[in-house]
């Protein structure tokens, strides 16, 4: 049987994902679908973190530009991607596999307070770590809360599961002509301007060499085929 390529991994889900085709919050076949891709992962061997957006629920950015408080949005925001943790921690569970909801706000009937420590010895002990509220503080985002969560629990990669299998020089949903790119440089990502994470993100992957697999969740098994190495979406790396 073949060795996974990284033993340690952050998966960053955006709540859109777990909406699937409807408008608006959670359905649950995707939420099966997505818990199934990671039990399999997590059946491998490898240890499996994931910071989830809440886009489906409530976008802080969304809500600022229509004139609520950028801080109370983003709060909001942060309330929002605890409520989908909770939801995927019950589909992941329902495949047999334990799992932890920690959260950067505290709320502890619901979830565990974010600490590093404890964090990578929930995963050392083979259950999967859901990190939720972001970073704690408004005007981050999920992605930055991604990349400063690999940071701290030394993953090998941060996975970034979309709805296009990788990184287009244009939206491909609505540009035929865009081209993907196999492999591509932080650098590139932020003078070409794509949309792949924001701006402080890369720069945080960037200045620590920790690179960034974009792919296509929607296709089941996607996630197993990226963790052992295959070729498969696009790459960010120096």
């Amino acid at each position: 049987m073949s060795v996974p390529a990284f033993r340690r991994i952050l998966l960053k889900l955006s709540g859109e994902a777990l909406m699937g085709e409807q408008g608006f919050g959670i359905d649950p076949n995707v939420a099966t679908q997505v818990a199934t891709d990671i039990a399999e992962v997590h059946g491998l061997g490898v240890q499996v973190a994931i910071v989830i957006g809440g886009g489906n629920i409530f976008r802080g950015v969304a809500a600022s530009a229509r004139g609520m408080d950028r801080a109370t949005a983003d709060y909001m925001g942060m309330l929002a991607t605890v409520i989908n943790a909770l939801a995927l921690q019950d589909a992941i569970e329902g495949r047999g596999v334990p799992t932890r909801v920690v959260t950067a706000i505290e709320m502890r009937q619901v979830a565990e307070p974010f600490i590093r420590r404890r964090a990578i010895r929930h995963l050392e002990k083979g259950r999967v770590v859901i990190l939720a509220a972001g970073t704690g503080n408004p005007y981050f985002t999920t992605d930055t809360a991604a990349a400063l969560r690999a940071m701290e629990i030394r993953a090998d990669v941060i996975f970034k599961a979309t709805k296009v299998d990788g990184i287009y020089s244009d939206d491909p949903m609505k540009n035929p002509e865009a081209t993907r790119f196999e492999r591509i440089s932080y650098l590139s990502v932020i003078q070409k301007q794509l949309k792949v994470m924001d701006a402080t993100a890369i720069t945080l992957c960037m200045d620590n060499r920790l690179p960034i697999v974009v792919f296509n969740l929607r296709t089941p098994g996607n996630l197993r085929r990226a963790v052992m190495g295959e070729s498969i979406g696009s790459i960010v790396t120096a």
